[in-house]
């Protein structure tokens, strides 16, 4: 699977997630998990930016045990919220400063058919979870958890997928299974596809919003939730979202406002593009003979030289510990020079160790010809570590550092490593101190990631983009480096703010040797946006992997490398956004109960009560009162679905201290379309706690 080793700010359009519903193992040496029953996926997304809340309820069939919750969180996705119902109590797991433990009950991994479908399923980066409690035979455990994630994006197309295919461990038919995805968007939403086996019971577009929904019973868990949205691509420019926070809510004082936006440059023919000199450095080194490697490299080399622009210059440089050339230096393209290089390099094969040091001191010298006027690019393809000249990973970062100092030009490294024996802070360090990130690859995803990864930087549109704004009420933006601007492709950046005034935005960058401006003007909101509650998780996300990026390249030992960890494990505990170094432990009482009638018993003195609605029944309109007990500044939210568990509405309410809130719901839908009569269940959050009530509509 891949992992991201650095943020890069158009990461979004260039891989595709991978989640699914959880596994609640009780011994995997034995394959032993308890029964999936229900699955429950709400999804809402703003523009590109997603939270998904998944609810899976199992059965236990063992005698009393303990279990882990296992879960398939993919690596651009980060984890927000976690919380467990046992014996009808809803718990809510704390975030602790300590790497999650990957243990499995009983071992396993090695085994057995299903613990090695285990291990598939759950991928490179799952995210771990120890119920503390005792799960009884025949009852049930339900786990609710909530990521936060940039989609992926290509020339306005947007793809979500949530793989909800589960036979890999389990294959018998769950009791229901339910799917809702609510999208709103400032440009305008084309069209929206859905694929899967299963019946889609609604799919609406008004131009600004979707809504698509799916909901089965007694069958089992076999197809994937595909959901793809095309945006108008005549509206482009800059989007941006902000919301002002309440006073006191928040764990830091560096202002109450929240912001992110995205722009991105005309993808039509007529937009200009930045030549490119362009180097491909393949690994050719033995290993790459295993499993069909070095034939995906061919083949992503020769779809890299298919597709290379008029006015682009390029070169091919192979190595094992002998490093050999396309040509001497950088050719123009041509239809002479691109049939030679296809030749070229159907005639690679696997041989030897590896010169890394070798490789990138043929490549960059070659630069030295190149000018500021072009996009100067380096691919760098291998899966091993390096073992022959210079094979010290700190001198060997060194020596690139200074020859590309040498060279005079700014030249953007993207590394690539294939399989688990690579280096990966070697190719962190190479790719971020040279303007790019690195990926790591199994080997099966050698050519699908690099072809797609090189069609997204094939048209640079603005180079060394730089942002600034005006008034000085903006700070913290991220990421703090920003990468190349390319065709059909998007600049995302969240940062915070203090005043709720009007800020210019400027993005200022080299296009065709000549400095290029664009400046545009943003309406920062003045009070609470519940549609942009996000931003909070999205702006700590973006911090942590600026800061994950200083820290990767620092020695872990150090005490420079110490103090940024403890600022990541402060700033994920802080926001609920899970970290390498933060993980989700034990749990407290929330402070209702939600028994098989939804009825709320309160165990200990409540921060708030939950007094109910009124009138109820109502038509059409009631007021869900609301008594706070503590004086604290916050936002409650109230979620109302219907009786099969379809999100209805999302109604937020300020809380500025003590006293009764009222909260009025006038029997509309997210659509702002009247619902039909019927049961209706509404939850309450606040404070880290959850209420929940039933109430029914008849019209």
């Amino acid at each position: 699977m891949k992992k991201i080793l650095r943020s890069f700010v158009f990461c979004l359009f260039l891989f595709v997630t991978n989640y699914a519903n959880g596994v609640a193992v009780k011994d995997a040496a034995n394959n032993l998990f308890l029964t999936l029953q229900q699955s429950q996926v709400d999804v809402t997304v703003q523009g590109q930016i997603s939270v998904t809340k998944v609810t899976n309820v199992f059965k236990n069939p063992f005698d009393s045990c303990l279990v882990k919750y296992a879960f398939p969180l993919g690596e651009q996705a980060s984890a927000v919220n976690l919380r467990y119902n046992v014996d009808g109590v809803w718990y809510i797991a704390n975030m602790v400063g300590q790497p999650q433990d990957t243990t499995l009950p009983g071992g396993g991994g090695g085994g057995g058919s299903t613990t090695s479908n285990l291990t598939t399923y759950l991928g490179s980066t799952p995210l771990y979870f120890a119920i503390p409690n005792y799960i009884h035979k025949d009852s049930l455990l339900i786990v609710e958890l909530s990521y936060v994630e940039l989609l992926p994006y290509k020339f306005g197309k947007v793809s979500y997928n949530f793989p909800n295919d589960y036979h890999l461990v389990q294959t018998q038919s769950l009791l229901s299974q339910q799917f809702s995805f609510y999208l709103t968007s400032q440009r305008k939403i084309d069209s929206i596809f859905v694929q899967c086996s299963y019946p889609v019971s609604q799919v609406s577009n008004t131009g600004n919003s979707a809504y698509v929904s799916i909901s089965t019973e007694q069958q089992a868990a076999s197809s994937n939730y595909m959901i793809t949205y095309v945006l108008d691509a005549s509206q482009l420019g800059l989007f941006s979202y902000s919301t002002f926070q309440p006073q006191g809510s928040l764990p830091d004082s560096l202002g109450r406002g929240f912001f992110s936006f995205i722009a991105e440059p005309d993808p039509s023919v007529s937009t200009s593009t930045i030549s490119k000199v362009f180097t491909l450095i393949v690994d050719r080194s033995g290993s790459m003979s295993y499993e069909s490697k070095m034939d995906q490299a061919k083949q992503a080399a020769t779809y890299i030289v298919q597709n290379l622009n008029e006015g682009d210059k390029f070169n091919i440089i192979d190595f094992d510990d002998i490093i050999t050339c396309f040509q001497p230096n950088h050719v123009a393209y041509s239809p002479e020079t691109k049939a030679a290089a296809i030749a070229y390099i159907q005639n690679l094969y696997a041989r030897g160790s590896t010169s890394i040091s070798g490789a990138f001191g043929t490549a960059v010298p070659q630069f030295t010809s190149a000018n500021d006027s072009t996009a100067n690019i380096i691919m760098f393809l291998t899966d091993g570590l390096p073992t022959a000249d210079i094979i010290n990973t700190d001198a060997l970062v060194n020596y690139v550092t200074q020859l590309i100092t040498n060279s005079g030009r700014k030249i953007y490294t993207y590394c690539f490593g294939i399989g688990s024996d690579v280096n990966t802070q070697l190719l962190t360090l190479l790719a971020s101190n040279n303007n790019g990130f690195a990926t790591i690859l199994s080997n099966n995803e050698l050519y699908a990631t690099v072809t797609d990864f090189y069609n997204s930087i094939r048209n640079p549109v603005l180079l060394s983009p730089k942002l600034s704004f005006s008034p000085a009420v903006v700070s913290q933006v991220y990421p703090d480096s920003l990468s190349n601007l390319y065709k059909g492709n998007q600049l995302i950046a969240a940062g915070r703010y203090s005043e709720a005034v009007k800020v210019q935005a400027t993005f200022s960058g080299k296009a065709f040797n000549k400095d290029v401006t664009y400046q545009y003007m943003l309406d920062l909101s003045d009070s609470l946006v519940v549609e942009n509650q996000f931003m909070t998780k999205l702006w700590a996300k973006k911090k942590i992997e600026s800061l994950l990026i200083k820290y990767y390249r620092l020695d872990a030992n150090s005490s420079e490398a110490a103090a940024i960890k403890d600022q990541i494990t402060k700033l994920s505990i802080a926001y609920r956004v899970i970290t390498p170094f933060t993980s989700f432990s034990g749990g407290y009482i929330g402070t209702g109960i939600e028994t098989k009638h939804g009825a709320n018993k309160n165990l200990a003195p409540t921060e708030f009560e939950l007094l109910g609605n009124y009138p109820n029944p109502f038509n059409p309109n009631t007021i869900i009162r609301i008594r706070v007990n503590s004086e604290v500044n916050t936002v409650f939210e109230i979620r109302i679905y219907s009786i099969t568990g379809e999100l209805v509405k999302i109604i937020p309410l300020p809380v500025h201290g003590k006293g009764d809130y009222r909260v009025s719901w006038d029997g509309t839908n997210m659509f702002g379309k009247q619902v039909a009569s019927g049961i209706y269940i509404y939850s309450v959050t606040g404070m880290n706690q959850i209420m929940t009530k039933k109430m029914m509509l008849l019209r």
